[in-house]
């Protein structure tokens, strides 16, 4: 597809936008990576010094005005393929209030976008009041084919 030529006095200002989102993506991805990174050496650190700590039966100590605190967090999530059977028993022990329903986001735009387009542009009176329906516009950035 040929590209189009844009207007002259719109150009600088386009192109001085569209360079500095680039560089902004650029620099988020960047950080991410960099933060992925830290986060794993964080986990590598923490797990070295936790197994110190435990073997030297060390509950805590200061160093540099920092204190350093050994502490055990119970962490839990449904077995796979086993969270309807979870609810059940849950409910029926009378724990049901730990559960809640959710939809996933993605999930409800593209319905209510599909509902949207079926019900002629106009969201079905039955959606009215419970959701909120807004249109972002983005500027997708990826290489030119050549």
């Amino acid at each position: 597809m040929p590209q189009r030529e844009v207007k002259a006095v719109s150009n600088n200002a386009m192109f001085e936008l569209a360079d500095r989102l680039k560089e902004l993506r650029d620099a988020k991805k960047a950080a991410e990576e960099e933060l992925k990174s830290i986060n794993a050496e964080i986990d590598d650190v923490e797990y070295r010094l936790s197994e110190l700590m435990i073997s030297s039966e060390t509950q805590n100590f200061t160093r540099a005005g920092t204190m350093f605190c050994l502490s055990t967090t119970t962490r839990a999530s449904a077995a796979a393929g086993m969270k309807e059977e979870l609810f059940d028993a849950l409910r029926s022990k009378g724990f049901g209030e730990l559960i809640y329903e959710t939809v996933n986001t993605n999930s409800l735009s593209a319905f209510v976008k599909e509902q949207i387009a079926e019900n002629g542009d106009e969201l079905p009176d039955w959606l009215k009041g419970l959701v909120n329906v807004f249109e972002k516009t983005t500027v997708t950035v990826r290489k030119a084919a050549r």
